[in-house]
């Protein structure tokens, strides 16, 4: 049995924060702004799995009124969700996740990110899909204002 979930998250960027995506910290002059590292691409991912299995978002498992969760590092909240995911009888079949940032260039740091995911995850590499694109400089990411992502996960039961 499968099971699909999408994910979408967004943060805004400003500057004396750490940019850390995928797991990765990116050298840049702006970081996300969240409850926890923020990293944008790992919270699409966890809602998206989280999703195939109607089990909520990650506001719902780590609500930014916790100040357990204050500056959390995204990774350790994704290996709560694999548990809970497994838990639940499933695991990842694969995920594909695109990043949507005008600056900086993400494709050098784009298979580190995909290795970090697919450790925590589990999996092989093969399994985990990372894309970058740009918005041509149209809406807030365009105009460097945040960064959003997408994911799109399928559960396989186990």
């Amino acid at each position: 049995m499968f099971r699909i979930g999408h994910g979408y998250d967004v943060h805004k960027l400003v500057e004396g924060r750490k940019l850390i995506l995928g797991g990765v910290e990116i050298p840049h002059t702006t970081g996300l702004l969240g409850h926890s590292d923020a990293d944008v691409l790992v919270h699409a991912i966890m809602d998206a799995m989280l999703g195939a299995l109607a089990l909520g978002d990650i506001g719902h498992l780590f609500p930014d009124t916790d100040e357990r969760f204050a500056g959390a590092d995204s990774m350790k909240l994704m290996a709560e969700v694999v548990r809970v995911c497994r838990e639940n009888g499933y695991r990842i079949g694969n995920i594909d996740a695109t990043v949507i940032a005008q600056a900086p260039k993400l494709a050098p740091h784009i298979i580190t990110m995909r290795e970090n995911i697919a450790k925590v995850c589990g999996c092989d590499v093969s399994q985990i899909s990372v894309k970058a694109t740009t918005e041509e400089h149209l809406g807030f990411t365009g105009e460097k204002l945040g960064m959003s992502a997408h994911a799109v996960a399928l559960m396989v039961k186990i």
